[in-house]
């Protein structure tokens, strides 16, 4: 039986033992109802996990896929540079080492001794 059946069949219980007065039958049918609509809403939320999910992965794939190209023009943009001056390229990688040599060979920094102990 479809959500939609499910509710209708609700309503018209409900609606049934309105007439009749009957307790039981109101009480049924109003819980046929909020069955049918938290079946949709749940429907609904897992619909709308999978849409999303999907983007996700397509956005990922598609992230994944144009990355290689992105790096493959980057490095024929570096590899251009280089070719068009040499010299240039030279001193600034030699600056990039110096610079990374001097953070490298630094000296820790040390913690100042502290004159009481508070334990």
């Amino acid at each position: 039986m479809s959500r939609s059946a499910k509710d209708f069949a609700g309503q018209v219980e409900s609606t049934a033992g309105g007439i009749a007065d009957d307790a039981t039958s109101q009480a049924a049918g109003r819980i046929r109802q909020a069955t049918s609509a938290a079946q949709n809403l749940y429907g609904q939320a897992k619909d709308a996990a999978r849409d999303a999910s999907d983007a996700a992965v397509s956005y990922a794939k598609d992230a994944y896929e144009n990355s290689g190209d992105t790096f493959r023009d980057g490095s024929q943009a570096i590899a251009k540079k280089v070719q068009e001056s040499p010299l240039s390229a030279m001193l600034i990688a030699g600056g990039i080492g110096f610079a990374l040599a001097l953070l490298m060979s630094r000296q820790p920094r040390r913690m100042p001794a502290r004159t009481r102990y508070y334990g």
